[in-house]
């Protein structure tokens, strides 16, 4: 019996399947064979497994021979090239039994920098620096992250500057070490595994665009490197190319590209990789507010074109908003509030979130509550104003009469027209106006109430101006009240 056979027969008995084809496909310059099996089982699709991978191969001259051994798996390298081929080819087949999600989980995640400073620390005694926690171990920078991203969701890490965001996203990438916790991508856990294995693709603040190289050689690297056919390299970088509309900037290096489109360009690197995840680290931050809005709408296209899973960074609340199917705020390492864009802005958590979320952001005023009979009322330093019944039937609020809250309210949910003024004729506060802007199809109105700041935005119509004594009212079924000491959100 040849070596071929022998290695058929010992397949066939080993996987109890049934040889249906045998496929030949070209690996740079040389050929390679996979069998085609048909499992007698629930699997309804037919496998294609790499016959290096079941019983090795053995090197003979310019040729490989299959039916003896080369070793073990992970030393063979022809091996792993044909395994991973073969996976990207299996997960991307409808009706496969083991079809990889690209869902990423992650479980108690945490990241400590070491610090010599943590050294003088009392041991057992947690310390600040700056907003981040120091143990013995070191700086904290992201602690307790639990978080779900499902399949094909675009989901947001949004916060201020050293919250901790692309940290996170780098220790999905790989690029970080995990300090604690778990990190698992279509089921796998990936702590150990190697960035290059772990199939996502990350684009970079700074484009990270090879200058030597054109647009491309920049698209097609990664695919070389991978030593896949040339005509099936060139398929890929011009397909992404067409859905970026990049095309005719193929032939250029990257100095002679705008921000705009060494951006698109960087996403086009990615996209040829087909990963399960993408990874966006501030991608738009260094382009100019008219293409940053116009880029943010091709993502947007671009996630629905390709169905695949986004997680994005950002410090933009603006960016997260529109983005995002769920936005997850960040702050001193510790997620705040995860949850849909309508919902953080509508019920926000804690201070933190109202105040983060949002453009203008909250107002909030000192006040106290009080109860008149069965009505809840705040007290804006000697102006009442009741809360709605329906808002307050729980009694939640019944622990808090005659102490001091926080009242948010936004800047939309307050007016100066004569309609809104009668429309809530229990919630007028008078106020100063100290600056007004002129938006266009709006005007911001910076008032003084009391000492207090306020900002709110009225119609284009208001002659409301610098200097004036404006009386305005609140929407009472918009007020938010906070405990102005744990921070966090008594009534929404």
């Amino acid at each position: 019996m040849r070596d071929h056979e022998k290695s058929n027969a010992y397949i066939k008995q080993k996987f109890k399947g049934k040889i249906v084809d045998i496929a030949i496909f070209l690996d740079g310059k040389k050929t390679r064979k996979l069998l085609v099996l048909e499992f007698p089982t629930k699997l309804k699709s037919l496998h294609m497994l790499s016959i290096s991978q079941l019983c090795g191969c053995q090197k003979g001259g310019n040729t490989y021979r299959y039916g003896s051994r080369c070793g073990s798996v992970e030393t063979c390298r022809k091996a792993l090239r044909l395994r991973r081929a073969r996976d990207r080819s299996m997960r991307r087949q409808n009706g496969y039994s083991l079809y990889i999600m690209a869902e990423v989980i992650l479980k108690n995640l945490k990241k400590v920098y070491p610090n010599a400073e943590s050294k003088k620390t009392k041991k057992g005694e947690p310390q600040k620096k700056g907003n981040l926690q120091i143990t013995d171990e070191g700086v904290v920078a992201v602690q307790d992250f639990n978080l779900h991203i499902a399949d094909k969701e675009f989901i947001v890490l949004v916060g201020p500057s050293g919250c901790g965001k692309s940290t996170t996203l780098r220790m999905i990438a790989g690029l970080e070490d995990i300090s604690g916790g778990e990190l698992t991508i279509g089921g796998k856990l990936m702590n150990d595994v190697e960035p290059k294995d772990r199939d996502i693709a990350m684009v970079f603040q700074s484009y990270a665009l090879y200058p030597h190289m054109t647009v491309y050689e920049n698209m097609a690297f990664s695919l070389k490197l991978k030593k896949l056919p040339k005509d099936e390299i060139d398929k890929k970088v011009r397909e992404a190319a067409e859905i970026l509309d990049i095309t005719q900037y193929l032939d250029r290096k990257p100095k002679a590209l705008s921000g705009g489109q060494r951006q698109r360009v960087a996403l086009g690197r990615a996209m040829v990789r087909n990963p399960a995840v993408f990874l966006l680290d501030e991608p738009l931050s260094n382009l100019d507010a008219k293409l940053r809005t116009s880029m943010r709408t091709e993502i947007i296209k671009l996630h629905k074109k390709l169905a695949t899973t986004f997680i994005y960074v950002t410090h933009d609340q603006t960016e997260a908003m529109t983005m995002g199917d769920r936005i997850v705020v960040m702050r001193d390492g510790v997620i705040q509030q995860v949850d849909t864009p309508q919902n953080l802005y509508d019920y926000p958590c804690n201070i933190f979130v109202a105040g983060f979320i949002g453009s203008p952001q909250m107002n909030f005023l000192d006040g106290t509550l009080q109860k008149n009979g069965d009505t809840y009322v705040v007290d804006l330093d000697g102006t009442v104003i009741p809360l709605p019944q329906e808002k307050t039937a729980d009694g939640k609020l019944a622990a808090y009469v005659g102490k001091s809250l926080k009242v948010g309210i936004r800047p939309e949910d307050m007016k100066d027209d004569e309609e809104f003024l009668e429309k809530h004729p229990s919630s007028h506060i008078d106020t100063e106006v100290e600056v007004s802007e002129l938006m266009g199809a709006e005007i911001y109105l910076y008032l003084t109430y009391k000492g207090q700041n306020l900002m709110a935005r009225v119609a284009p119509t208001s002659k409301s101006r610098r200097g004036d004594k404006v009386t305005m009212a609140m929407d009472t079924h918009k007020i938010h009240l906070f405990d102005p000491e744990t921070e966090l959100t008594l009534l929404n």
